[in-house]
C-alpha cells in the first residue's frame, strides 16, 4: 500500500510530556478535528474530494469517521454500491469498499489532514443490544473475529502515516472490554503498534473511567454531549489532565453547531457561539486539542437519508457554518505561541473565576499567558504568574481571529483588565499577556518553523 509522504514531519505520537501531540520529528500537532462518523458510508470521491477540500481551508487537522459507521453502515451499501464485509463476517472484508477507504484516506493525507478512524462504531459488538439504546447493529463483532479484523485493518493502513485508531462510539464499554481489547491487539499486530489508539466513551463519560492504565490506549477521549448551554466541558478535561501516567485528553463530541439543546428543539438550537465557548474552555483546561460538529455534517444529512436529533439542512449546505470557520482561529492562536509548554494555570485569577457563562480559564506557556473570557465580563489577574519584567497585552478577537493590543506594562502585583464590548453571552474574548522581551507575533500568526 501507498505512504503518505505529505504528512512530511512523520506520524503522530504523544509528546515527551504526555499531555500533547507531536509529529514524529517532534513538531507540535495541533488536533483539530471535524466530526464526520457517516462521511466513509455516505459520500462518492467527489463528494469526498468537496468536503475535505473545504475543511482543508478551514484549518482542521483531523477528520473523525466510522469504517463500519453508525447509521446502517453494515447492510446498506455506501455510495458506491458496495458493502464493507462479505457475508456481514468481520474476517471478510470486502476490498471494493476498502478501495474507497483508501481513496478518502489519501486524499486527506495530500490536504495535510489525519483520519482518525473507527473500526465499528460500537453498536457493532455481539451482544450489545441488551446494554444500549439506539442500536442498529448488525452485532457481529466478538473478541475472536475482532482481532482478526483488527490485525486485517492495522496492516492494511501501517504505512499510511495520517491515520489514528479510535475504539468505541457513544456506547458504554462495560461488559464488552474482551472485545474493545481484542480489536486494540488485532490492530496492534496489524501495523506494531506504528499508530495511536483512542476510545471514545458514552454521552458524559471519558474513556479514562475505563482504559487509562490500559498500555494501548494512547489519549483519552470524553464526550460532553449537547444537554444544555454553558455546560464546563473543562472541568471533565482538568479530571483527565491531572490523572497518572500523563496521557493527552480531547473531548471527542461536545455541543454540535445547529443541534438541538437538550435534544428538543424547543429549546432552541446551539451556535457559533456555543462550539467556541466548548472549544476554547477545552484547550484552556488542558485539552490537546479539540473536536468540532456541526449536526447535519457529522451524519452527512442528505434529502431521503433517516435524520438522528433533527439535522434541519443538509450536510452540503452547512459545511460554511461560522463556527466551523472560526476552529481556525483557535488554531492559529495556539500555534502563534509555544503550544508544547502550555498548562492550565486557574491560580493566576484573582477572586472568582465564574462559572457559567461568566467562567474564566486560563492557559499558560513559556512567555505568554491567555485568558478565555466567555462573556466579556472585567477579570483581574496575577500578571506575576508570567516571569517578566514587562508585559505586552492583547485582545485576540475568537469570531474574526483578530488582534489589537493593548498596552504594556511592568509585571507586578494584580492588573485588572476590562474586554472590548458589554458583557454579555456571545462578547467572548481571549486575553493575550506576553513576555514582551520574546517578541512574539500578534496573537493568531503561527511561529516560523524551521
Amino acid at each position: 500500500m501507498g505512504k503518505s509522504a505529505d504528512f512530511k514531519h512523520g506520524a503522530i505520537q504523544v509528546s515527551p510530556d504526555g499531555h500533547y501531540f507531536v509529529q514524529q520529528d517532534g513538531t507540535p500537532f495541533f488536533y483539530l478535528s471535524d466530526k464526520a462518523i457517516e462521511l466513509i458510508h455516505s459520500l462518492n470521491r467527489e463528494q469526498v474530494d468537496r468536503y475535505l477540500e473545504n475543511r482543508r481551508q478551514k484549518g482542521f487537522t483531523v477528520v473523525l469517521a466510522a469504517i463500519l459507521s453508525e447509521i446502517q453502515g453494515v447492510r446498506t451499501p455506501n455510495a458506491n454500491g458496495d458493502k464493507p464485509l462479505i457475508d456481514e463476517d468481520p474476517a471478510k472484508p470486502n476490498e471494493a469498499f476498502f478501495a474507497h477507504l483508501d481513496y478518502i484516506v489519501d486524499k486527506a493525507s495530500e490536504k495535510g489532514i489525519a483520519m482518525a478512524l473507527m473500526p465499528a462504531w460500537g453498536d457493532k459488538l455481539a451482544g450489545e443490544r441488551a446494554e444500549n439504546w439506539f442500536a442498529d447493529g448488525p452485532f457481529i463483532i466478538n473478541a475472536e473475529n475482532g482481532r482478526t479484523y483488527g490485525r486485517w485493518l492495522g496492516n492494511r493502513y501501517k504505512d499510511r502515516l495520517n491515520v489514528i485508531w479510535v475504539l468505541g462510539g457513544d456506547k458504554f464499554p462495560t461488559g464488552f472490554e474482551p472485545i474493545w481489547r481484542a480489536l486494540a491487539a488485532g490492530l496492534r499486530d496489524g501495523d506494531g503498534g506504528r499508530h495511536m489508539i483512542g476510545f471514545y466513551p458514552r454521552s458524559d463519560h471519558s474513556s479514562s473511567e475505563y482504559f487509562h492504565a490500559e498500555p494501548w490506549l494512547a489519549f483519552n477521549m470524553l464526550m460532553s454531549s449537547h444537554s444544555r448551554r454553558d455546560l464546563d466541558n473543562g472541568a471533565m478535561i482538568a479530571r483527565d489532565y491531572a490523572l497518572t501516567p500523563p496521557k493527552p485528553t480531547l473531548d471527542a463530541a461536545p455541543r454540535y453547531e445547529d443541534h438541538p439543546v437538550g435534544w428538543r428543539a424547543a429549546n432552541g438550537f446551539f451556535d457559533d457561539y456555543d462550539v467556541r465557548q466548548a472549544a476554547y474552555w477545552a484547550v484552556f483546561a488542558g485539552a490537546a486539542g479539540h473536536t468540532y460538529g456541526a449536526n447535519p455534517v457529522w451524519q452527512m444529512m442528505m434529502t431521503g437519508h433517516r435524520g438522528i436529533s433533527g439535522p434541519r439542512k443538509n450536510w452540503d449546505e452547512v459545511l460554511d457554518f461560522p463556527g466551523a470557520a472560526q476552529m481556525l482561529h483557535l488554531r492559529r492562536l495556539m500555534e502563534s505561541r509555544p503550544l508544547l509548554t502550555g498548562v492550565p494555570d486557574a491560580s493566576a485569577i484573582e477572586g472568582d473565576a465564574g462559572a457559567g457563562v461568566t467562567l474564566v480559564r486560563v492557559r499558560r506557556g513559556d512567555g505568554y499567558l491567555m485568558a478565555y473570557i466567555s462573556n466579556g465580563r472585567q477579570v483581574t489577574l496575577k500578571v506575576t504568574a508570567v516571569r517578566a519584567r514587562k508585559l505586552r497585552a492583547w485582545w485576540f478577537d475568537p469570531r474574526t481571529g483578530s488582534a489589537r493590543r493593548a498596552g504594556e506594562f511592568t509585571s507586578q502585583g494584580t492588573h485588572t483588565f476590562t474586554p472590548p464590548g458589554t458583557p454579555d453571552r456571545g462578547n467572548d474574548w481571549v486575553l493575550v499577556l506576553d513576555d514582551a522581551s520574546r517578541r512574539f507575533p500578534a496573537p493568531g500568526t503561527p511561529l516560523v518553523r524551521k
